[in-house]
């Protein structure tokens, strides 16, 4: 049996560009994509934290360092400049690679500048 997990995650992306008359798909900093384990052309999910929209599309790479989340396509009517998004990418994965998975976290801040990593989503206090 396989179980879907988290993979990848860009916490608090800033939201650079939305292109409407441009192929569907999200524009990602390559050093983004290569940090987070994200490969060109993988399926993600992004969580507009503005709006509350939440929307499927795929990545593409986006030059080296630009630091550029450019949200293309139909999906540009769901994200503006500005917007604080999180994206995130999932796998299936086997019982026996559960065990020892762990996703893939990287945290930005303004600038889409990251501010660290991790492997592990801290717990939810009360």
């Amino acid at each position: 049996m396989y179980t879907i997990m988290l993979k990848a995650k860009l916490h608090m992306a800033r939201v650079t560009h939305a292109v409407l008359n441009y192929e569907g798909s999200c524009a990602i900093d390559g050093e983004l994509l290569d940090m987070a384990g994200i490969r060109e052309n993988e399926q993600i999910q992004i969580y507009n934290v503005e709006g509350g929209q939440r929307f499927t599309t795929y990545a593409i790479r986006a030059e080296e360092g630009s630091k550029v989340i450019s949200v293309n396509g139909a999906a540009a009517h769901l994200a503006s400049a500005g917007d604080r998004v999180i994206i995130c990418s999932y796998a299936h994965y086997d019982d026996r690679e559960i065990e020892q998975h762990q996703p893939s976290l990287v945290y930005l801040q303004e600038g889409n500048d990251v501010s660290h990593t991790s492997n592990a989503i801290p717990i939810q206090l009360a």
